[in-house]
């Protein structure tokens, strides 16, 4: 009998940050989601990104849902899904609230991050 071990898809991740009570829990999150993807074989890992994940009802994770799936994607030379095209913050959202991480940010955000309005360094997603 096999283990019952299933990751966490982008679309599990969404409803997950809907009931978070705090960002720190939100982010916390997203790092076990990116630290879980990072370890799935290569075949297995679209799979996780391939549900369009519901709205949380807060515009800026809705964009970094997008960010994800797209630079995820990118990473493996796939297009981006249609959904991630609306998921666009108006204003530039920067996680990091000290300001040399933000310039961090403004530096080193990957492209489908700055896309979305996001900008994060790649720095910390690495460090997830």
């Amino acid at each position: 009998m096999g283990s019952s071990y299933e990751p966490m898809s982008l679309a599990r991740l969404a409803t997950h940050l809907t009931s978070a009570d705090t960002d720190q829990t939100r982010w916390k999150l997203v790092w076990e989601f990116l630290e879980e993807y990072r370890w799935e074989p290569a075949e297995t890992r679209v799979d996780l990104l391939s549900e369009e994940p519901r709205l949380t009802g807060d515009s800026r994770w809705d964009a970094l849902l997008a960010a994800v799936a797209e630079h995820l994607l990118a990473q493996a030379d796939l297009a981006p899904p249609a959904w991630v095209d609306a998921r666009v913050l108006r204003r530039a959202w920067f996680p990091a609230e000290l300001a040399i991480h933000r310039a961090d940010a403004l530096a080193w955000a990957p492209a489908a991050f700055r896309k979305h309005g996001v900008y994060l360094s790649v720095h910390d997603l690495a460090a997830a």
